[in-house]
């Protein structure tokens, strides 16, 4: 049973929060929770659950290489969540990239609830 802090920006511990979904196999139930917890999947390197929580007719645009890649390339340090809807989430991803330089990732994302289920479709960056 993992005790520690969330990846997200909670600061619920990892089981009572994002590990509900990457580990347990419980359904995120907003757009929010599940952008959360993409995060933290990225923080623990779990390419298939960011690639199921991918809207199916976007999967093809990824592979799972390339977000293993990207997920252990980048020390993950900070989730700042600036504004949301129910279907939108925009936020700033910190990290360090591979020179440990401090980076930040703006995105604002779009999901889309599909059988009770919320999917990543899309996300415009600055």
């Amino acid at each position: 049973m993992a005790t520690h802090k969330c990846y997200c920006d909670t600061g619920l511990l990892f089981d009572n929060c994002c590990g509900l979904y990457l580990e347990n196999n419980q359904k995120a139930p907003t757009a929010l929770a599940l952008m959360r917890s993409r995060y933290s999947a990225y923080a623990i390197h779990n390419a298939d659950y960011l690639l199921e929580t991918t809207y199916i007719s976007e999967r093809k645009y990824y592979s799972k290489t390339e977000i293993l890649k990207w997920a252990t390339a980048n020390k993950w340090q900070k989730l700042e969540i600036l504004s949301f809807t129910e279907n939108t989430v925009e936020f700033k991803a910190y990290f360090l990239d591979s020179n440990n330089k401090p980076q930040t990732h703006y995105e604002f994302s779009t999901f889309k609830l599909e059988n009770n289920e919320w999917f990543y479709v899309d996300g415009k960056f600055e």
